[in-house]
């Protein structure tokens, strides 16, 4: 609708200028010396809903990291939009990657550069961005509400708690997200999933010491090289899992979707290009698209022991630790697939060492019907900006908080993602395309509009 590109053109140096301000917010909630920034951030996105034009809004304390809450009911008979999204953000580490300082947003090339600018803050941000459209333009055809949450990037330990006992307050029709990406502007697509996560820490210990590795070394078992053996039995000759059962379960995709996702656009050489490797490397009998949406797998996130420091160190170490996350599909169970890891690599430890594995966080996988109300909806809306169909497609990613809405509070969800999978996400350098976050204000009120015409 003109009124809403209108209302949008005009404050749009508006709309960049406040996402910036919660952009230098370090609201990173792994640390706990970024405490004070969360709930600074929390503020600031009650803030910005009310300005925007909410009824109201508040910072909900948990036993971690605050919950927004806000929410403008317009009438009881129309249907309810519950927008989820995050203001934490993931750690910047390593900062010496960093182009510019990951708290410090600059604009370049037409992208807004720093943590968080498409994980989640520009993206929570454009639905607050198309609500005050539509209430300024008294076009606002569905209530809304709103959850912001502070945990997401650590899992939501403390959503559950919050929705379990906040159900009336939290009562809509659909629940829609944008915490995941697109193929592209010129290729508009919709998740219509996201896999789970089982994410786990490891530790091998040794000698009750660190040792001379020229005096011990032979004698006694490094527990770096058993954690890389142990870590390296994982996979196959064919980069299959060969933790027993790890497939069980596990929803083979037909023919047909298989299909379906083979019409996304797909350039290896570009693929390969842009992440600077000369291979890629994946599970055989599927393809990159195939590997990263429809498969499980198992990835190392992080191992260290030892001497890291500079220069050299001749040392046989006590111990060695990894961070290792398994991402799931359906109907795969989080909390199987967690004991099925912990378990596994205590069992395979040979003599001479100790294992001590323990849960980090977990998540289920989670599907959205593409005949539903809300689906439907979200693919007019892409269509009725973008003047191309939405191709449908599985992303690879997880938000763990997916199955928990759906149990607890009884409804679907819908994904209508703006960013890119080249975006960076927990990475130096993350950026949101200023040309994605425009497209996104300006498609989200087309969700309402269509979603209050079907729902009605």
């Amino acid at each position: 609708m003109s009124t809403w590109k209108d209302y949008q053109d005009k404050n749009k140096d508006r709309f960049l200028g406040e996402l910036l301000e919660l952009l230098r917010i370090p609201s990173v909630s792994a640390r706990s010396e970024h405490k004070p920034d969360m709930l600074k951030c929390a503020a600031a996105v009650m803030q910005r809903l009310l300005d925007a034009g909410v009824d109201k809004a508040e910072v909900y304390p948990t036993d971690g990291h605050p919950v927004v809450y806000a929410e403008k009911i317009v009438d009881a008979i129309r249907p309810t939009v519950l927008v989820y999204g995050h203001y934490d953000v993931q750690p910047p580490d390593p900062l010496d990657l960093w182009k510019s300082g990951p708290f410090d947003p600059i604009i370049k090339d037409g992208k807004i550069y720093a943590r968080g600018s498409a994980d989640d803050k520009g993206q929570f941000f454009m639905h607050i961005a198309a609500f005050e459209t539509m209430v300024r333009t008294n076009t606002l055809p569905t209530n809304v509400k709103f959850i912001i949450e502070g945990e997401e990037e650590i899992g939501s330990p403390n959503l559950a708690k919050f929705v379990k006992t906040h159900k009336d307050l939290l009562k809509a029709d659909v629940i829609l997200i944008s915490d995941t990406a697109m193929l592209s502007l010129d290729t508009p697509s919709i998740d219509i999933g996201v896999r789970g996560l089982s994410y786990i820490e490891v530790e091998v210990t040794g000698p009750n010491r660190d040792l001379h590795s020229g005096v011990y070394g032979g004698a006694v078992a490094n527990p770096i090289t058993i954690l890389a053996k142990m870590i390296a039995s994982c996979h196959d000759a064919n980069n299959h899992i060969t933790i027993p059962g790890f497939y069980d379960g596990v929803v083979e995709a037909t023919p047909a979707e298989r299909m379906l996702m083979s019409a996304a656009p797909y350039d290896e050489v570009a693929y390969k290009k842009d992440l600077g490797v000369t291979e890629l490397w994946g599970e055989k009998g599927f393809t990159t698209n195939e590997r990263t949406g429809i498969r499980p797998t198992i990835e190392l996130n992080g191992i260290w022991g030892g001497y890291t420091g500079e220069g050299a160190k001749t040392v046989l170490p006590s111990k060695a630790t990894a961070k290792i996350s398994a991402r799931l599909v359906p109907n795969q169970s989080s909390t199987k697939i967690t004991e099925m890891l912990l378990n596994y690599f205590k069992q395979i430890a040979p003599p001479g060492v100790t294992v001590k594995a323990e849960e980090h966080h977990g998540g289920e996988p989670y599907m959205t019907p593409i005949d539903s109300k809300a689906y439907q909806s979200a693919a007019r809306a892409i269509e009725a900006v973008f003047h191309k169909a939405a191709i449908p497609v599985r992303g690879g990613g997880s938000i763990p908080i997916c199955a928990l809405f759906e149990k607890e509070l009884g409804i679907k969800i819908v994904f209508m993602g703006f960013g890119l999978d080249s975006d960076n996400l927990h990475s130096p350098n993350e950026k949101f395309d200023l040309a994605n976050f425009y497209k996104g204000i300006e498609t989200i009120p087309y969700f309402h509009k269509f979603f209050a015409e079907k729902a009605i």
